[in-house]
């Protein structure tokens, strides 16, 4: 392990099982190679994401129970084993789920009426336990969604609520950095024009992730770029540990049937606040090529 990063710590707030590997899985597993503390906290257990169509194990489909609380259940223990083996091919030893195993549940992505869905959490309450995780990493970097949680999903946007409270809850913005993860749309459109669409029976070809292309960001919004090219491998390896939910062809990705686009060995940031904010988003200053830059 390399002492590059000696004393850093980076610490990642998530909403769901497998969002830590398509969103930040290369960044991770480079800041862990580079010594880096990669800290993870999820803030629900991703009950209320499905089993793809195309899962080779049918059984665990035929297991899922209609009783509304035995599925959850269910699916809380498959998405848990799924996530430690992801954060295993990333090197990530470090992982809390907000508040609990189980306190907030994945809200699906449309509105619901669970008392303990995730979207309706109690914001301090919520914020107080990050908080408890803020003060023991003490990390000079946070990363999480922005205030649209990336694409609307109502568990992404309370991440970003939550992460942000806590960041101003217990960090000092002249010390530690916030980020939003993001993708130029430029990037994401090549991503998906060099997977050819599936044929679908009986029906023209088309290409599930076409409308995916909004939730990019132009170019001039991204402050922060992670080579993490030599970590490709790791983050594709832990896209694969999530099997239930997305598929792995070689390179490319597909998550439920929705998104299918080349895995991405850079990813992008654009930084909210903590050093820097000025400086790297003035015109004429070149992307960040560290999280930590400036701290």
């Amino acid at each position: 392990m390399s002492p590059i990063g000696e004393g850093r710590s980076l610490l990642l707030v998530h909403a769901h099982p497998d969002d830590e590997s398509i969103f930040t899985g290369g960044t991770m597993a480079r800041y862990v190679a580079e010594g880096v503390r990669v800290a993870l906290v999820t803030c629900t257990m991703g009950e209320r994401g499905g089993i793809r169509e195309s899962y080779p194990d049918a059984d665990i489909r035929d297991l899922v129970p209609e009783n509304e609380e035995s599925r959850l259940a269910l699916l809380a223990k498959l998405r848990a084993a799924e996530i430690e083996a992801a954060l295993t091919k990333l090197g990530v030893t470090e992982h809390w789920y907000l508040g609990g195993p189980g306190r907030w549940r994945d809200s699906g992505a449309r509105r619901d009426d669970d008392s303990r869905a995730f979207r309706r959490a109690d914001l301090d309450e919520a914020a107080g336990e990050l908080v408890a995780v803020i003060r023991q990493v003490q990390p000079q970097v946070i990363v999480t969604y922005d205030e649209n949680g990336f694409y609307g999903h109502p568990d992404h946007v309370q991440a970003h609520r939550v992460a942000w409270r806590a960041y101003q809850m217990a960090c000092d913005p002249l010390r530690t950095k916030f980020y939003a993860l993001t993708i130029p749309r430029s990037v994401l459109a090549e991503a998906i024009s060099q997977v050819p669409p599936q044929p679908q029976s009986g029906a023209p070809s088309r290409h599930p992730s076409t409308a995916v292309l909004r939730f990019g960001v132009s170019d001039e919004q991204v402050t922060t770029e992670i080579d993490a090219g030599a970590y490709l491998n790791a983050k594709l390896a832990a896209l694969k540990a999530h099997a239930t939910q997305i598929m792995v062809d070689g390179p490319v990705f597909e998550v439920d049937g929705l998104v299918r686009m080349r895995a991405l060995g850079t990813e992008h940031y654009t930084l909210l606040s903590g050093p820097g904010i000025t400086s790297s988003s003035s015109p004429g200053q070149g992307r960040e090529e560290d999280l930590f830059c400036g701290v």
